[in-house]
């Protein structure tokens, strides 16, 4: 008998990415979860096997062979991935010369080249599946002008964006969809892993929960939109900064940057 399909998620251990694991065990897809955090990603697997198989793998995205290394181990399980959600990542806090060049360089290892090289090697068997699945998320970062202080954290969402806008179109033929989801401000680790959580100045009414984005984002998945905003607030922001001409919206930035980022 053949394994059913899994769904991979990276950066399972905390935020988003726990919150979407939750949302499929609850649809009763069997998942893959992979993080850094071995000890965590065991607490979410016991609590989800009692719903369904439930695999854990180690991975560091960082590290350059682990994709292959990811994508090996899978097949050497004898798992088959129809979903794959591209979570993992974080933000480097601070103007682009404050931290080395490694730091940059293994940030946009996890959040660029990880993602193309284990969205190349499981492609296929998401392919074969007939209603395969492939959920990036993004960020609301993508939509708008890039912040003081987020040198390389909105280009890397943006290419997320329009890496998944060609996937979508390339792979349509195959019943697959992929979205880019693009959340605002959410309640995770994201802001407290950075350290910038006590020193911004974000109004309440901006923040989105966690279980609510997953939701949103696997809703939007399933019906095959390639863009899901969640939070009707951020959706009216990106609806006004296309309207906007981009001198402004850039403006707005400059003024707004030291609320949401430490610079210095």
């Amino acid at each position: 008998m053949s394994q059913p399909g899994y769904a991979l998620i990276t950066g399972a251990s905390s935020g988003i990415g726990m919150e979407i694991a939750r949302e499929y065990a609850s649809r009763g897809v069997p998942l893959i979860l992979t993080a850094r955090r071995l000890d965590r990603l065991q607490r979410l697997a016991d609590e989800l096997r009692p719903a369904v198989p439930v695999e854990v793998i180690v991975a560091d995205l960082s590290d350059p062979a682990a994709p292959a290394a990811l994508a090996a181990e899978i097949g050497h399980r004898g798992l088959v991935v129809r979903i794959l959600v591209n979570n993992a990542g974080y933000g480097v806090p601070g103007r682009y010369l404050r931290n080395d060049w490694k730091t940059h360089a293994d940030f946009q290892q996890v959040m660029i080249a990880s993602v193309a090289e284990l969205s190349w090697r499981l492609l296929p068997s998401i392919r074969n599946a007939g209603d395969g699945r492939i959920l990036n998320v993004a960020s609301f970062a993508a939509l708008v002008p890039a912040a003081d202080g987020q040198t390389l954290y909105a280009p890397a969402k943006v290419w997320l964006l329009k890496f998944s806008e060609g996937l979508a179109l390339e792979n349509a033929d195959r019943g697959v969809h992929v979205t880019a989801l693009c959340p605002g401000f959410t309640r995770s680790e994201f802001h407290d892993v950075t350290g910038t959580r006590s020193k911004m100045r974000v109004s309440k009414s901006m923040w989105l929960d966690a279980a609510e984005v997953a939701r949103y984002g696997i809703e939007a998945c399933e019906k095959g939109r390639v863009l899901a905003v969640p939070g009707w607030r951020y959706r009216w922001l990106h609806a006004l900064v296309k309207l906007l001409p981009h001198r402004a919206t850039l403006a707005l930035m400059a003024r707004n940057s030291r609320k949401v980022r430490p610079l210095d």
